[in-house]
């Protein structure tokens, strides 16, 4: 079996080789870029399975990276940073980063996220699918390839957006607070606010807005949460709040 590849994008070789000696170690095939520019590049010829990637960089930063990456890959980011203020850490999960690791860390804390992150990438066994007869055939969503359809046109989502959606169209018509979903994409109980929810339902909401303007894909309950009704017919069923509120 193929080993798993992660890049670890960061400007200080001893740092970098410390951690790329856990990774390999764990079973990882580990390697490191100290330039942002450069980084980008070697992302483009042949993306890893996970990106470690600073924020702070020469040429590059990790967040212009990440905002590049994510216009053509949806691979798995965990951001790594000194700056722990909640402005960046929100413009991070806007962009897609799947986790956040602040300095000073112990390698062995980033190995542990790195193996958290790459578990929460869809696998299901037959018996784990949703019923057919739930899923809805105006939206298509594939958790084997990490893909979404609508009317047979491919939508381009980030991971987390990606695990929101699934989430909302596995159940249609049931409300989720957004201490609920928060529990979907960040299972390590992290310390991430409920606002990252909304960031990322924001912009969930807005691709799906622009594929279908016709339609109300995912709704807002006030106070409540967020529920799923892009079903083919047009008769929305009545909401159902999840236990606990929001």
């Amino acid at each position: 079996m193929d080993k798993l590849r992660i890049l670890l994008v960061e400007d200080e070789p001893d740092l970098a080789q410390v951690l790329v000696d856990y990774l390999v170690r764990d079973g990882f095939d580990a390697s490191v870029e100290g330039n942002g520019a450069e980084a980008l590049a070697r992302i483009e010829r042949a993306p890893p399975d996970l990106l470690l990637l600073d924020l702070m960089l020469p040429d590059l930063d990790g967040l212009s990276i990440l905002r590049e990456v994510r216009k053509f890959s949806e691979l798995p980011v965990i951001m790594v940073t000194a700056r722990v203020d909640e402005i960046d850490r929100l413009i991070g999960l806007e962009l897609g980063a799947d986790d956040y690791i602040c300095k000073p860390y112990s390698p062995r804390e980033v190995v542990a996220r790195v193996k958290t992150v790459l578990r929460r990438l869809p696998r299901r066994t037959a018996s784990e699918a949703p019923n057919p007869a739930t899923r809805p055939s105006l939206i298509e969503i594939d958790a084997d390839t990490w893909q979404v359809r609508i009317q047979g046109q491919r939508l381009e989502l980030t991971p987390k957006e990606f695990k929101l959606l699934q989430a909302l169209a596995d159940k249609p018509g049931r409300v989720f607070s957004r201490s609920h979903l928060l529990d979907l994409i960040y299972e390590d109980n992290l310390d991430v606010s409920e606002r990252a929810v909304d960031s990322h339902m924001k912009n969930l909401r807005k691709k799906l807005s622009n594929a279908l303007p016709e339609r109300e894909i995912i709704r807002s309950v006030y106070g409540v949460g967020f529920v799923f009704e892009g079903r083919e017919d047009d008769s929305p069923p009545p909401a159902r709040p999840t236990p606990g509120g929001a």
